[in-house]
């Protein structure tokens, strides 16, 4: 897991994010653990209350749930809500940075050249 730490984004978010990624994506199975809060917090050498935060914002969205005295298990996913959420979070994104380029007098042109260069080196 990478944590930027100069990241507009908050750590919680970021955990949150790349966990939501790996469950989506396969690379954490249904019925599956994910790591103890004080483990993670540990190895990521941030506090075990952040780490909390992604568990609990993760447990929001349903995406996982608490087992007593075990652990948060990765729940069954709807992929196609999931991915419908995504894409209108995804959308709203982009609305702003087209109003910010606006305001900036980017052209079009310029702005979707600034996303391919971005989305090459990632």
């Amino acid at each position: 897991m990478k944590i930027l730490q100069n990241s507009d984004v908050p750590i919680y978010r970021q955990i949150a994010s790349q966990f939501k990624d790996d469950i989506m994506n396969g690379r954490i199975a249904e019925g599956e653990y994910l790591p103890s809060i004080r483990g993670l917090a540990k190895d990521l050498k941030i506090s075990v209350i952040t780490t909390m935060k992604a568990y609990e914002l993760l447990t929001q969205e349903g995406m996982i749930a608490p087992v007593q005295g075990k652990g948060y298990i990765v729940n069954p996913q709807d992929r196609e809500m999931v991915r419908e959420q995504q894409l209108r979070l995804l959308e709203q994104h982009l609305q702003n940075a087209m109003e910010a380029a606006k305001l900036a007098g980017i052209s079009r042109e310029e702005l979707v050249k600034m996303l391919t260069v971005l989305y090459d080196t990632d």
